[in-house]
């Protein structure tokens, strides 16, 4: 079974307080799934790798064989693809860790998209920050 998996992390001065949502829907655009996580003082980046993991938790827990994930971070994108090399300590578990869950499925892709064409996983992220409040 394939999911797509809208991921999103923001937060709110870099770092600042964050959160990550996910929004998983089958390819025919039905959502089966939204989640969100609360991440306390990290940087976006983090935040947006901690996103990714979140989707893919729950694409497993669906039973997911194959994801799309879709973000609108260009760095992630390409660190996950191996476009760009992971420099930041931080970010290094954290790309060897969504390198590791992403293993764990038959097939998979990563890919970017314009902020507009990821609403939903950042409506998630904002609804969550501002309860948070």
């Amino acid at each position: 079974m394939k999911l797509i998996v809208h991921v999103d992390g923001g937060s709110r001065g870099n770092p600042g307080p964050a959160a990550a949502g996910a929004v998983l829907s089958t390819p025919d655009g039905d959502v089966v799934d939204e989640a969100t996580e609360l991440l306390g003082i990290v940087s976006n980046n983090v935040a947006e790798y901690r996103a990714l993991l979140l989707g893919l938790q729950r694409a497993r827990a669906l039973g997911a064989t194959e994801v799309e994930a879709v973000n609108d971070s260009e760095l992630i994108a390409k660190q996950v693809n191996g476009q760009y090399k992971v420099k930041h300590a931080d970010m290094k578990p954290l790309h060897a860790e969504a390198l590791a869950a992403l293993g764990e499925f038959d097939g998979w892709t990563v890919r970017t998209v314009r902020r507009e064409q990821n609403a939903h996983a950042d409506a998630l992220v904002n609804a969550a920050l501002d309860a948070a409040r």
